[in-house]
C-alpha cells in the first residue's frame, strides 16, 4: 500500500513539472535569422465594453486565409480563456520591410456592410498575436490611443486595434461608418530576438454596398536595446497598481490586524483569566458558594454541549476540508505567481490553477475525513465523495449554464469538448482519488476523538438573548471587517479581469491574502466568545458562516462595481460577469469559512482544555 501510494505520488509530481514548465519561455527558443518566417495569428474579435463576449475574428466578414488555415491551440487554460489562432498567411520575414502589401481586395455587399456597422456601433476590438510561441497575454485599455483617425496599440508581441469608427455626418443621425482598411505594422528586434510590435491603422473607407475595398499592410522593422527579459515590462500600469492608495490600503489593513490579534489576546490573557478564576475558585461557605452558583453565567455552563456534533456533520466536514484545500491552493499559486511570473502567460494562471486544484485535494479529503471522525460521524461514503466533489460540481453547474449561453450566442467563451473531457480526467484520475486517499488517511490519523470535555445525553436549553447575540446577526456582521481588510484590492482585482489589465503585483495579493487569513481568524473567535458567552453552544456552523459571510459582501461590492465602474451591457456579459463573480464568492466563501471553523476550533478546544469539566 505504501509503495503503491509513494509510486502514486512520484508520478504525479512529476506530471505537474511537466505541466508546469510549459509555462514557461525559455529565451533561446526565440531567435530567429534574416528572412525567417513570422507568423500574424489573428484571434478573436468582440465589443471593447464586454470583455467575455469575443467572438472569432471571421466572424466578421474580413479577408478569409483560405481552405483549412494553420490553427494554433494553445495550453488548457488559454482554450478556457476563449482564444483561437488562426493563422492569417500574411507574408512577414524577419528584419524584411514591406512598403505596402495586399492581403485582399474586399467586395462590400449589402450583409457585409451590415454586419461591419454593427460591429463598429458596438466599438468591437480585435487581437492579433506575432510569435505567439510565447504565451502572453495583456491589457489594452491603456494601450490603444487614438492618433489621426486610427488606433494605435503601443505593445509587445500582441497587437490590438478597432474595426472601423464612426465619423460625424450631418446627413445621418448615427454618423458616417468607416473601415480601417490598412495595417501598418512596425516590429522592434533585439540582434535575433523579436520584441515589441506596434499597429497603427489607416485609410478608413466608408462602407458601401457595391464597393471594392484594398485590405494592405505594411512591415517595418527597427532595433531596440530593451532585453529579452524586459520584454513584457511594456503591459505593466506601474501608475495604477503602485498608487500610493494601494500601498495605503494595505498599511490600514495591517493596522486592523494588530487591533484584532490585540483584542483576542485581550480576551485570551484578561477575560478568560477571570473567568478561569471564578470557575476555579473553591469556597467551603454555603452561602458564598450559593450566591456564585446563582451568578455563574455563560461559556463554562455549555462545556457539556459545546463539543456535541453540529447537524449536517457530513456537509460541514465537506466545506470546511475544501476550504482549507482551497486555502493552500491560493497560497500555493500566488508563490508561482511572484516565482514564476506567470502573468506573462496567457491562461497560465488558469492552467495552474487547475493543476495545482487536483494536486491539492488530498488536503481536503484529509481535513474532511478527520472531522468527521472526530465527531462520530459513520456516513462514510457519502462523506468521502461530498468532499472530492462539492466544489468542482459547484462551479460545473454554473459553468455549464454560462456555457450554454455562449454556444447559443456562438462565443469563443463556449468551453470545446474536447476541453472538456481534459478537465473532467484530471478531476477524475487526480483530484478524486487523491480526496478519496485522504479522507482515508485523515481518518485513521487525525480521527481519533480527544474533546477537553465529555458531551451530555441530554442536551442543555439555549436561553433567550438579545437580537445581536443570535447566530444569524453574529454570522452577517462577521464578515464586515474581513471584506474591508481587501476591499482595496477586489478593486484592483476586478479592474484586472474585467478592464484588460495586467494583474503583476502578487506581492501585494500574498500579503492581502495573509492579512485576510489572520482578521477572519480573529473575528470568528471573538464571535464565537460572545456566542459561548450566550450560553449558545451551536458555535459550529456559526462559526463558518460568520466568517464565509465576506463572500457575501464582496458579492455586493461586484454589484456595485458593474454598475459604477464599468460600462458592460447585454444579457451575455451581464451572466457572465455574475457567474464568475458568483463561481468566485463561492470559493471565497468556502475559503474563508473553512479558516474560521478551524480558528474557532482551536479557540474552544484551547479554553475548555483548562476547566473541571463533571
Amino acid at each position: 500500500m505504501l509503495s503503491s501510494v509513494r509510486s502514486f505520488s512520484l508520478s504525479a509530481f512529476i506530471f505537474f513539472v511537466f505541466f508546469s514548465s510549459l509555462t514557461f519561455a525559455s529565451e533561446s527558443d526565440h531567435k530567429y535569422q534574416p528572412d525567417d518566417p513570422i507568423t500574424l495569428w489573428v484571434n478573436k474579435v468582440g465589443p471593447y465594453n464586454n470583455p467575455q463576449e469575443t467572438y472569432n475574428y471571421y466572424i466578421l466578414p474580413f479577408c478569409h486565409p483560405g481552405v483549412n488555415p494553420a490553427h494554433k491551440w494553445g495550453g488548457l487554460g488559454e482554450v478556457l480563456g476563449g482564444n483561437e489562432l488562426i493563422d492569417s498567411q500574411i507574408d512577414i520575414k524577419f528584419q524584411k520591410n514591406v512598403d505596402k502589401g495586399t492581403i485582399c481586395q474586399l467586395e462590400l455587399d449589402e450583409a457585409k456592410v451590415k454586419q461591419f456597422k454593427d460591429a463598429i456601433e458596438n466599438n468591437y476590438w480585435f487581437e492579433f498575436f506575432v510569435d505567439p510561441e510565447i504565451s502572453i497575454h495583456g491589457g489594452i485599455s491603456s494601450k490603444l490611443k487614438r492618433h489621426s483617425r486610427c488606433w494605435v496599440s503601443i505593445d509587445d508581441l500582441p497587437l490590438w486595434g478597432f474595426v472601423g469608427e464612426l465619423h460625424p455626418d450631418k446627413n445621418s443621425d448615427n454618423g458616417k461608418h468607416v473601415l480601417y482598411t490598412h495595417k501598418n505594422i512596425v516590429i522592434k528586434y533585439n540582434k535575433d530576438q523579436i520584441i515589441h510590435v506596434n499597429l497603427t491603422q489607416g485609410s478608413p473607407k466608408p462602407l458601401e454596398a457595391g464597393r471594392v475595398l484594398d485590405m494592405t499592410y505594411a512591415i517595418k522593422w527597427l532595433p531596440t536595446n530593451v532585453t529579452f527579459a524586459r520584454r513584457f515590462d511594456v503591459y505593466l500600469d506601474y501608475p495604477f497598481f503602485e498608487h500610493q492608495i494601494h500601498w495605503f490600503s494595505v498599511f490600514n489593513s495591517f493596522m486592523m490586524v494588530i487591533f484584532l490579534t490585540g483584542l483576542v489576546s485581550m480576551i485570551l490573557m484578561r477575560t478568560l483569566r477571570n473567568d478561569y478564576a471564578k470557575y476555579a475558585r473553591e469556597d467551603d461557605d454555603l452561602e458564598t458558594l450559593e450566591r456564585d452558583v446563582s451568578e455563574e453565567s455563560g461559556w463554562k455552563l455549555v462545556h457539556g454541549d459545546v463539543f456535541r456534533p453540529p447537524r449536517g456533520l457530513v456537509l460541514l466536514s465537506a466545506v470546511v476540508g475544501t476550504g482549507a484545500q482551497l486555502a493552500l491552493l491560493v497560497l500555493l499559486v500566488i508563490l508561482l505567481a511572484i516565482v514564476g511570473t506567470l502573468y506573462v502567460g496567457r491562461g497560465a494562471i488558469v492552467t495552474t490553477f487547475i493543476l495545482c486544484y487536483a494536486f491539492t485535494s488530498f488536503i481536503s479529503g484529509y481535513v474532511s475525513g478527520g472531522m468527521y471522525s472526530r465527531n462520530g460521524g459513520k456516513s462514510w461514503i457519502k462523506s468521502m465523495i461530498l468532499s472530492a466533489s462539492l466544489f468542482p460540481f459547484l462551479c460545473f453547474g454554473i459553468g455549464f449554464i454560462l456555457n450554454t449561453i455562449a454556444i447559443f450566442y456562438g462565443s469563443l467563451a463556449a468551453i470545446p469538448f474536447g476541453t472538456m473531457v481534459v478537465v473532467f480526467v484530471i478531476w477524475a484520475f487526480i483530484s478524486f482519488p487523491l480526496a478519496l486517499l485522504g479522507t482515508v488517511v485523515g481518518r485513521n490519523w487525525s480521527g481519533a476523538p480527544n474533546n477537553p470535555c465529555r458531551v451530555k445525553t441530554i442536551p442543555r436549553p439555549i436561553p433567550e438573548k438579545k437580537w445581536y447575540l443570535t447566530p444569524s446577526v453574529v454570522s452577517l456582521m462577521g464578515g464586515l471587517l474581513p471584506f474591508g481588510s481587501i476591499f482595496i484590492e477586489m478593486y484592483f482585482v476586478f479592474t484586472s479581469f474585467w478592464n484588460y489589465k495586467v494583474y503583476y503585483v502578487y506581492g501585494f495579493m500574498l500579503l492581502v491574502f495573509l492579512i485576510l487569513v489572520i482578521v477572519t481568524v480573529c473575528v470568528t473567535i471573538v464571535g464565537t466568545y460572545f456566542l459561548l458567552n450566550a450560553e449558545n453552544y451551536h458555535w459550529q456552523w456559526t462559526s463558518f458562516f460568520s466568517a464565509a459571510s465576506t463572500a457575501v459582501y464582496v458579492y455586493l461590492y461586484s454589484v456595485y462595481y458593474y454598475y459604477v465602474k464599468t460600462k458592460m451591457s447585454g444579457f451575455f456579459q451581464t451572466s457572465f460577469y455574475f457567474g464568475y463573480t458568483l463561481m468566485f464568492c463561492l470559493g471565497l466563501g468556502i475559503l474563508c469559512g473553512a479558516v474560521g471553523y478551524l480558528g474557532s476550533n482551536l479557540f474552544v478546544r484551547r479554553i475548555y482544555r483548562n476547566i473541571k469539566c463533571d
